[in-house]
């Protein structure tokens, strides 16, 4: 195991590091968490880390910046090496027995990393071989012509002729999206499931995590991950035969391949085959085969005979399997293997979020001049909802409002009026905090007195530091004009807020609450 003085100056390198205006802390301090220091000597680092994505990430990413913060610490240059340590990355092949244990959001932890001093060569992944499709593959179907729905549909269904979408499984090994790990920030919001989501694509069929399943709200980025799930399997071990789909998109295919089964016999099977012949099958918003039996039966086969497999799984919902209303015998599989929500971003992650996106612009652009200030880059995180994409959209108005105007000076008074009817949680500018007082004092029955008394008792104190929380979440006023309101100085607000983004991370029942307010005061 590393000294503790080598400890002490990994850290000391960790913390020059993250100062960099150039660095993404949220993926530094992420990657860190994975990085070993083994060794160092005048002007040589070796560091280690498990599996060949993070090398190659932090190799990618961070090299650069660690030389670079070594050379100003110790004032010399140096060589850094980062290798995998194999103890880590040879994962027995999981059994169908093991695979059938429940592992629950909770339980699973994730990869710990036990330092190995005696490093060989990269260690080469065993690689399977890639089944073999039938002549007449299944071509997925966007839709049906008339909009056959598939309670309506019987084997014997009469069709018409409807033009078919091409699928070209010669581009199974390329980059389907621009979704990658490398471009997903995280932060304590969503730090499980991408540790789950790197699991099972550097071992997939191989972990407990068989199937995954990531649920959470639209726009938290539950898609973001199943796509950089398959682009990463796609590039480290292409010889495994990926398929993402949407579940309308599955259960149009269904609905297809079942219509037209009277005019090619072949077309059932070729659905089922067409699935089965996956190593690695991902579902996007399983949630939408509520209602949709026939589908939900054949894709229950389908999971069912590919977990058997050892093939991997990955599935995605807006809600968790058991608020998902479909038959016990189909949740209970959903939540065979690891289940993991993404909860809404805490403002950290948000400004992290508009950090990356302005970065990801100037590349493509490649144009360095775009200048915005940090005091607007807080107002955007602030003043967002939790969906990613109006965060984004708000950024990308920006943008284009700069170039268009050519005014790189921009101001926070020009940036309220340009996204004033953009932020989903836009409120009335008649609202201030007596209002949000108000309505919590009625939805906890207390009395405005308690509401800005002095009492520390829990009956009180919850309900003053969650309208404490509302008012900095809506209303576009300093903590300073909250704790006057509250007859309370500022630090005890900036306390209150705190409270409550770190029992909200962990606690559903206060989370409802809190939308329930929100939409409450949204209403007014």
């Amino acid at each position: 195991m590393p000294s503790d003085n080598l400890l002490e100056k990994w850290n000391e390198v960790c913390e020059r590091v993250a100062s960099y205006d150039d660095v993404d802390n949220s993926q530094f301090n992420a990657l860190n968490d994975r990085l070993q220091i083994q060794a160092m000597s005048d002007g040589f680092l070796l560091l280690t880390t498990e599996n060949g994505f993070l090398k190659k990430w932090a190799e990618r990413d961070f090299l650069e910046p660690i030389k670079r913060a070594l050379n100003e610490i110790y004032q010399i240059p140096f060589s850094v090496m980062i290798e995998i340590d194999e103890s880590q990355t040879e994962t027995p092949q999981t059994q169908p027995t093991q695979v059938q244990q429940t592992v629950q959001t909770q339980q699973v932890q994730p990869q710990q990393f036990v330092p190995n001093a005696n490093l060989t060569q990269n260690h080469n992944e065993s690689t399977g071989n890639l089944s073999e499709i039938e002549d007449k593959p299944f071509t997925p179907s966007a839709s049906l012509v008339g909009g056959i729905n598939e309670s309506q549909v019987t084997p014997s269904s009469e069709i018409v002729n409807s033009p078919q979408r091409s699928f070209d499984e010669t581009n199974n090994n390329q980059t389907v999206n621009s979704s990658t790990f490398a471009n997903f920030v995280i932060g304590e919001s969503n730090k499980l499931a991408y540790s789950m989501a790197v699991q099972v694509s550097e071992l997939p069929g191989r972990t407990a995590l068989n199937p995954l399943f990531i649920y959470g709200r639209s726009g938290l980025g539950k898609t973001h991950l199943m796509r950089a799930i398959q682009n990463y399997i796609n590039e480290t071990q292409p010889e495994l035969h990926t398929i993402y789909v949407d579940s309308e998109e599955l259960i149009s295919g269904y609905t297809n391949a079942v219509a037209e089964h009277d005019r090619e016999k072949s077309s059932y099977k070729n659905f089922k085959t067409y699935y089965e012949n996956a190593d690695v099958l991902l579902i996007d918003d399983i949630q939408f085969l509520q209602g949709k039996s026939q589908t939900l039966n054949i894709v229950f086969q389908i999971l069912n005979k590919l977990i058997n497999q050892g093939k991997q799984i990955i599935l995605s919902a807006d809600r968790a399997p058991k608020n998902i209303d479909i038959e016990e015998r189909y949740s209970s599989r959903f939540i065979q293997g690891g289940t993991v929500d993404i909860q809404p971003p805490e403002i950290e992650t948000k400004l992290a979020i508009v950090k990356s996106y302005i970065k990801e612009y100037q590349a493509m652009e490649g144009n360095n001049r775009l200048d915005i200030s940090e005091e607007i880059q807080m107002y955007i995180a602030e003043n967002s909802g939790s969906n990613i994409r109006e965060l984004k959209g708000a950024v990308t108005i920006l943008i284009y409002h700069i170039n268009l105007s050519e005014n790189h000076n921009i101001g926070i008074t020009e940036v309220k009026t340009l996204l004033e009817n953009h932020f989903s949680g836009s409120l009335s500018k008649n609202l201030g905090v007596e209002d949000i007082q108000k309505e919590v004092e009625n939805y906890y029955r207390i009395k405005h007195s308690d509401m800005i008394g002095t009492s520390r008792s829990h009956q009180f104190v919850y309900p003053r530091q969650i309208a404490m929380y509302l008012c900095r979440q809506l209303l576009d006023i300093p903590f300073n004009d909250i704790a006057k309101k509250f007859k309370k100085d500022h630090s005890t607000v900036i306390h209150s807020v705190g409270k409550i983004e770190n029992i909200l991370l962990e606690n559903r029942d206060v989370q409802e609450e809190v939308e329930i307010l929100k939409k409450i005061i949204k209403d007014l």
